[in-house]
């Protein structure tokens, strides 16, 4: 069975950063985008950064400049390292990937989630 394991949320000052981590477990045969959403209280989940299996990347506005998503694909693992933390920025944020298990379909994972709080 595949499961997404994050981690790396936290509490942080604005202006400064955090480094969230997703590995990819059980038996896969191949993973194609990896991402990360975020939802706020009261607000529809909403993607963040994008990055596909040959390191294209894809942005938020509103993130652009400030975070980085990456990938190390020998460890089945998504990145994203915010910098320049604002208190908008808090949310509860979600890896996602698009994976290809052994023995069965492609589909869509999610992680559990990690709580990011960004004080003013």
């Amino acid at each position: 069975q595949v499961q997404l394991v994050e981690s790396g949320g936290g509490l942080v000052q604005a202006g400064g950063s955090l480094r969230l981590s997703c590995t990819a477990l059980g038996n896969i045969f191949s993973i194609n985008d990896m991402g990360w959403y975020r939802q706020a209280p009261g607000k529809q989940r909403e993607l963040v950064a994008l990055i596909t299996n040959g390191g294209g990347t894809n942005y938020a506005d509103s993130v652009k400049g400030r975070f980085t998503i990456s990938r190390n694909n020998a460890k089945n693992t998504v990145y994203l390292q915010m910098n320049s933390l604002k208190p908008e920025d808090t949310a509860v944020y979600y890896c996602n990937a698009d994976i290809h298990p052994y023995n069965n379909y492609r589909q869509t994972y999610w992680g559990q989630g990690t709580q990011v709080t960004v004080s003013s």
